[in-house]
């Protein structure tokens, strides 16, 4: 008996299982290919989170300077509110005041006998819209308005 050494197949005439160098290409061109493409998509992943960070420091940004802008609108609507307070108090205090001497007026004109024109005192705060006296301008600074 002679014995025939068979060789190993390097090709497709062989046992399929086994494999060929083609198919071996085809593997290694495929797991290339998986590597260059999860490559690729750890790349997207980081730029992506580099452009959400930048994008987190704008709004950052962004919400101070409007944190910022809402302090500086507080501050002077608290300013605004005081001097409106102060102004309350000091149309009060007139009030009472023309209001006494519309009593001095009405006693004058008892005395007297004489006609006098005594003006109704309208309640200034009641109906702040309707101004009592002629109107008269007033003058504002330019920067009272600038935040």
């Amino acid at each position: 008996m002679g014995s025939v050494r068979r060789q190993a197949s390097s090709g497709t005439d062989g046992d399929p299982r086994l494999g060929g160098v083609a198919d071996d290409e085809r593997k290694r061109k495929r797991m290339e290919s998986n590597r260059e493409s999860a490559r690729r998509s750890r790349m997207r992943r980081q730029k992506q989170l580099e452009d959400s960070v930048g994008e987190v420091g704008q709004l950052q940004q962004a919400n101070a300077q409007l944190v910022a802008s809402i302090n500086a609108a507080a501050q002077k609507y608290a300013e605004v509110e005081s001097a409106n307070n102060v102004l309350r108090a000091q149309a009060m205090e007139l009030t009472d005041r023309l209001r006494s001497l519309n009593s001095v007026l009405e006693i004058a004109e008892a005395v007297s006998g004489l006609a006098i024109d005594i003006p109704e005192i309208p309640d200034p705060l009641m109906k702040p819209w309707q101004i009592p006296c002629p109107i008269q301008l007033i003058m504002a600074s330019a920067d009272l308005f600038e935040c």
